[in-house]
């Protein structure tokens, strides 16, 4: 019998294939007490799985080749940190020494203990990183009882003939996926996962399609199905009907054509019929990924998320260790701007290396973050101006400040950056003195008293995803109201308009980070709306690319402003299809 399941659509494209399905070995655990004389051996079984599973992870990184996704060897080097990290280690030996729990029992007990910290984040991405951690306990679980890694579990089945298999998960790895064999293995579905998980990124990165976040998919979908995986729309087709299996086999060769044509695009300029030209920037979360930014033919980083610098650290990380990691992103960029983003962390944010002394705010979301956390602490906030404005000795770096409300907190900021370049200069260190200081544009507050940031700001970056959160008064990774976050709301899009146009009429530049600069079903609307500069992950910007260089602005104009004057959904939904068909007139084009 055909069913279909829904889940969110991460990475483009359409597979078809039987299902390959990998169970998590976290799922039987047993749990017993240890006799107090096999402790210490209990202890050294826990060390001897550590250490397979780091040799396992230094294969995989010696196995990558040259043209491997940058973020790759970025997230293997995330598992090897967490890998080490006390929290994890010395706590489930604690927990082994004075309770006597197995090792199995220990570490699932303490990684338990670890993702709670995880689920009050606001953050999409910061809340999936919970999923790191349980992706390294898995492969210590699976060292511990001598299973096969996800990875050799499908070399296996295509060593015995499995062909076009779609792997079918509760989770998986980013690392499992780069010895996934691409003969065989044509897209993937997970129970879990979001749009910012690191298997959806690395899947991006790739170009298979995925489907995450599908639930129960594991427990509904039996081995070997034939099963559909729609990457644009996030579904996945049981058994499909003939005439479905057809139609997307269709679809599948039209969407490998449209792939190849794309990469014509590469490295051609960015530019509308009429001559415009538009800036495609890339974001980043790690240093290293402004390798891809370069290869996709990002013209800068738009959006470099610091805070991932902070993240699975006992400590904060000095300002040595802060300089070196973003001098190495503006190196990769040679001379193109990076735009790093301050720490975005705080109350709804938690770092191990502060989890002492803070309490669970009531409304994490609405609490000390961002900004507001680094002016409440103004030394760990100068250590980080310090090493960014260093970096910008070496390359053209901006820096962006999130969260930004009231005007007090933006002089606050301002004198800060004033005082840490008075340190560098007191210490003889060099950077730019003339480095450009920008905001956030990510509460409806801000985006309503827009003259305040106006005349205190070199550049404006509007982060949609927040923006829309705040304004809608929902969180999108809540499932009971996901389905109420809207970007094409008319207050988003007002609030947004605004922004454009005063931004322009002050002459400040001004660029959209958040998910609407990468989708491409908005891209016209944007550029109709006076968008010059986007910010994307960088496997979105071909896509984004193609619809600029088919657009022509004055022919945008009239239908974006249709789109901003509809208030009721149908009448929005009827005006982007006009705004989708705009052509410019003869007299205009010539």
């Amino acid at each position: 019998m055909s069913f279909t399941l829904h889940g969110i659509p991460v990475s483009r494209g359409i597979a078809i294939g039987r299902a390959y399905l990998i169970a998590p070995a976290a799922l039987d655990v047993a749990h017993y007490l240890v006799e107090a004389n096999q402790i210490d051996a209990e202890v050294e079984r826990f060390r001897t799985a550590l250490d397979a599973v780091h040799r396992e992870l230094d294969a995989l990184r010696a196995d990558l080749t040259d043209d491997t996704p940058s973020e790759v060897g970025a997230f293997i080097d995330v598992h090897a940190m967490i890998l080490g990290d006390a929290m994890l280690v010395q706590e489930t030996i604690d927990l082994i020494r004075t309770r006597r729990y197995n090792v199995e029992w220990a570490l699932t007990e303490q990684l338990e203990l670890l993702t709670r910290h995880f689920d009050d984040i606001e953050d999409e991405y910061l809340r999936e990183r919970k999923a790191d951690i349980e992706q390294v306990v898995e492969r210590v679980l699976k060292a511990l009882a001598g299973a096969p890694s996800a990875a050799q579990a499908l070399d296996g089945a295509a060593a015995n003939g499995t062909n076009e298999m779609i792997v079918v998960a509760h989770d998986i790895a980013p690392a499992d996926m780069m010895q996934f064999k691409t003969q065989t293995f044509q897209a993937f579905v997970t129970d879990l996962g979001g749009r910012t998980s690191h298997t959806a990124i690395v899947a991006r990165s790739l170009g298979i399609p995925a489907a995450v976040g599908v639930q129960h998919a594991s427990a509904l979908i039996r081995q070997d199905d034939l099963i559909i995986v729609d990457g644009d729309q996030g579904i996945v087709i049981v058994d499909p009907a003939p005439i479905v299996l057809e139609e997307y086999s269709y679809r599948q060769s039209e969407k490998l054509l449209e792939q190849r044509k794309l990469q014509r695009l590469k490295f051609s300029p960015t530019q509308t019929l009429c001559g415009t030209p538009i800036a495609l920037y890339a974001n980043i979360e790690l240093p290293d990924d402004a390798k891809a930014a370069v290869e996709a033919g990002a013209v800068g980083v738009g959006l470099f998320r610091s805070e991932f610098l902070f993240m699975h650290q006992k400590e904060m990380p000095e300002e040595e260790e802060q300089f070196a990691a973003y001098k190495r992103a503006v190196e990769w960029m040679k001379g193109m701007p990076v735009t790093i983003r301050t720490i975005d962390v705080g109350a709804d944010k938690p770092l191990e290396a502060l989890d002492e002394g803070y309490e669970t705010a009531p409304n994490p979301a609405l609490g000390l973050r961002a900004i507001r956390w680094s002016l409440s602490e103004p030394q760990m906030f100068l250590t980080q101006l310090r090493a960014i404005l260093r970096a910008s000795a070496f390359g053209q770096v901006k820096i962006l400040i999130p969260m930004l409300a009231h005007a007090q907190e933006i002089d606050q900021t301002l004198d800060l950056i004033r005082e840490a370049k008075r340190q560098l200069d007191d210490a003889g260190l060099a950077y730019d003195p003339n480095v450009r200081i920008g905001a956030m544009i990510e509460i409806p507050a801000a985006a309503i008293a827009l003259p305040l940031f106006l005349k205190r700001f070199d550049f404006l970056s509007i982060g949609t995803n927040d923006l829309i959160q705040y304004t809608l008064a929902i969180d999108r990774a809540d499932n009971a109201v996901a389905h109420l976050y809207d970007p094409l709301h008319p207050a988003v899009l007002h609030l947004i308009a605004y922004t454009l146009r005063e931004a322009k009429r002050a002459g400040v530049p001004v660029s959209v980070c958040g998910e609407m600069a990468g989708d491409p079903a908005l891209t016209r609307l944007l550029l109709g709306m006076g968008l010059t500069e986007f910010s994307m992950h960088p496997s979105q910007l071909l896509v984004v690319k193609q619809e600029i260089l088919r657009a022509h602005l004055k022919a945008l104009e009239k239908p974006a402003a249709d789109v901003l004057a509809a208030f009721e959904p149908e009448e929005v939904q009827a005006a982007l299809k006009r705004l989708a068909v705009a052509e410019p007139r003869a007299d205009a084009a010539a």
